[in-house]
């Protein structure tokens, strides 16, 4: 029987029959395996997102399926098919459209946020979203893929390099992720996160990890570059001490990549960016490429992708989903398994 997540408003999740909505033309059908909850779809449940959002909302975007169904002119895929959507509609009209950037699209709809998403059993979308997964990766890791591509394109815009010294402030799922992307492209990452699970889980995967109420951030970068700062941060925390201390890690010209949204404009040292020539790149989802680059990259097996997980639940768990992660503590990411 086909379920789904509703959200309703005041942090209310409600459990019910979904619905198998027929694919039109170039539409498929998909067969929700393994679906993800994004910090995104926290912020939904909050009520952050209630003027955006048309309620009750089916949420969610970090998924993987299997093709069930094939809308007319539908040719690239065949029933059965393992796949994740790069959850993006942009209308293919606008300047950023014209201009080759239609991720950031000025008109864009975000699928699972302006339109039913895929906390539920069938999931009908344009068959465009559509990335193959290969047969040997796991569906499980398949949920994976949507952050681990916007990994890859942050990475990619920083241009990070072998033997690059990089920082990441904010150890969420992102961040680790951008931190074991960049390692994978040769750069030393070091990690700074306040939870100490998350310090914790981030050593034991292999990276250097520090709690910047324990230990002074700015000094232990000098130390481990011999004065001279970083050469990329990552700023993942969306807090105002992640954006004052960016300034402070980098090298002269060396790169500031904020990947949060903060819920507030942030007080940045502009001084700092003209005393050392710094630059600022902003960072938003991801390009195709940059899924197909996760897709590939999932698939070698040399990302500890488990080890990410904290738990896989049914989706009438939802709702204790969120409320775990509003509790902080021992969690990274939670996926739903339908």
């Amino acid at each position: 029987m086909a379920q789904a997540a509703y959200y309703e408003g005041n942090r209310t999740i409600r459990h019910g029959p979904g619905e198998l909505v027929e694919p039109k033309y170039g539409e498929v059908t998909l067969k929700i395996s393994h679906c993800g909850i994004c910090g995104t779809d926290l912020h939904i449940y909050h009520g952050a997102m209630d003027a955006r959002v048309e309620m009750p909302l089916v949420m969610g975007h970090e998924m993987s399926a299997n093709v069930h169904q094939l809308g007319a002119g539908v040719e690239n895929f065949v029933i059965g098919d393992k796949v994740v959507v790069m959850p993006l509609a942009p209308c293919g009209e606008c300047p950023a459209c014209a201009a080759g950037h239609s991720h950031i699209c000025h008109n864009l709809d975000f699928l699972g946020i302006d339109t039913p998403g895929a906390f539920q059993s069938y999931w009908t979308v344009p068959a465009y979203t559509l990335h193959r997964m290969p047969a040997h990766l796991s569906l499980k890791h398949g949920a994976l893929i949507e952050p681990l591509a916007v990994a890859c394109h942050d990475v990619r815009l920083a241009d990070v390099k072998a033997g690059d010294q990089v920082v990441v402030l904010g150890g969420g799922p992102i961040g680790m992720l951008v931190a074991l992307v960049a390692r994978q492209a040769g750069a030393d990452a070091l990690v700074s996160e306040i939870n100490p699970y998350r310090v914790d889980l981030a050593s034991r995967l292999g990276l250097d990890a520090v709690n910047p109420h324990e230990t002074d951030l700015t000094k232990l970068v000098l130390q481990r570059t011999q004065g001279a700062g970083a050469d990329i941060v990552f700023e993942v925390s969306g807090s105002q001490a992640g954006a004052t201390v960016m300034t402070e890690l980098l090298r002269t010209r060396g790169l500031a990549v904020v990947v949060a949204i903060f819920a507030q404009a942030p007080k940045i040292d502009l001084f700092r960016f003209f005393w050392r020539e710094l630059r600022l790149q902003g960072v938003r989802v991801y390009e195709s490429e940059d899924f197909s680059a996760a897709i590939e990259l999932a698939a070698r097996g040399t990302l500890p992708l488990d080890d990410l997980v904290t738990d896989i639940r049914p989706l009438k768990a939802l709702q204790s989903g969120f409320e775990d992660m509003d509790k902080g503590g021992q969690v990274m990411k939670i996926l739903l398994e339908l």
